[in-house]
């Protein structure tokens, strides 16, 4: 297992997968965003569940990703207040025209490249009253090295 780096806890921009923990998204890595997918897919069970690749994102993929965050943060405050349903959620597609562009705008960044780094993430959550907002979901991420 890597030392645990005396790095502070960095921000998170976007969660892209959630099952049990943040399964894919946006994060600082050394200060500079980039996207983090897990390792373990759960068809592996003797896969550490905390090992991540992760790889740097280019500034229009960055942006394009916030906007499609904004979008689904917009429709989570209507679902969590009751005036939307699931049927609603801009991921089915169909729904929101523009986040439908943004998913085949993003879709090869998504995907970790050769030479993605192996690093492993502590979470903490953040003291807020909403899960997911603007600036990015309720928690915080450490990175270390798997080795």
């Amino acid at each position: 297992m890597g030392e645990p780096r005396n790095e502070p806890f960095e921000a998170v921009y976007v969660e892209l997968d959630w099952y049990d923990g943040p399964r894919a998204g946006l994060a600082d890595v050394d200060g500079v965003p980039h996207y983090f997918r897990a390792v373990h897919d759960y068809t592996r069970p003797n896969e550490p569940d905390d090992e991540y690749l992760v790889w740097p994102v280019g500034q229009q993929a960055l942006s394009w990703e916030r906007e499609q965050w904004d979008i689904f943060v917009r429709w989570n405050a209507r679902y969590e207040s009751g005036i939307a349903d699931t049927d609603s959620h801009p991921g089915h597609g169909g729904v929101d025209t523009r986040y439908d562009e943004l998913t085949t705008l993003l879709e090869s960044h998504r995907a970790p490249p050769d030479g993605a780094r192996r690093l492993r993430a502590e979470w903490r959550p953040l003291e807020s009253p909403d899960r997911y907002s603007a600036g990015g979901p309720s928690y915080t991420v450490r990175w270390r090295l798997t080795h």
